[in-house]
């Protein structure tokens, strides 16, 4: 028998089967960063991009994708969440930097640490698809999970 959950004793990947678990609240928050140029960071910060508000865009995007993380990556389980929240901070000390968060929470019997990661990996990613008309040189960093809690293994903070 294989030590890791997701696969079955003849090494077959599987769904794990979380019907044994206790409902509890999870939470759990995400982050990413986008690096910009100059002329896509101020025309994200006077909403004059020509494909619209890309901060509005890319907040939707993050929210639809927690919200379909068990469609796109193989082994999560459909989760009928309680909130997702996605906000933006620009940090312009050295270079043109978005930063991402999503926090994510549901009361259920697995944990939202996927959901979290995808909904800011899909708000960057409509960044850089909103934007790459006037550069396409913008680079997507540091994707990680930050804090969780809730669920058997407990709290996680970085």
């Amino acid at each position: 028998m294989s030590k890791f959950t997701h696969f079955n004793e003849e090494g077959r990947a599987r769904m794990v089967d979380v019907s044994d678990k206790t409902q509890s609240k999870r939470v759990a928050t995400a982050t990413s960063k986008i690096v910009v140029s100059k002329e896509i960071y101020e025309g994200i910060s006077d909403k004059k991009m020509k494909k619209g508000d890309v901060l509005q865009v890319a907040q939707i995007a993050g929210i639809m994708a927690a919200k379909n993380t068990h469609q796109i990556i193989p082994m999560c389980h459909p989760l009928m969440l309680n909130g997702v929240d996605i906000s933006f901070e620009w940090d312009t000390k050295t270079e043109y930097v978005l930063n991402i968060k999503a926090t994510v929470s549901v009361t259920g019997k697995t944990g939202v640490e996927m959901e979290a990661l995808t909904a800011v990996s899909a708000a960057a990613l409509t960044v850089y698809d909103m934007c790459k008309s006037l550069d396409k040189g913008m680079i997507i960093r540091e994707t990680k999970l930050v804090a969780k809690s809730g669920g058997k293994s407990g709290n996680y903070y970085v």
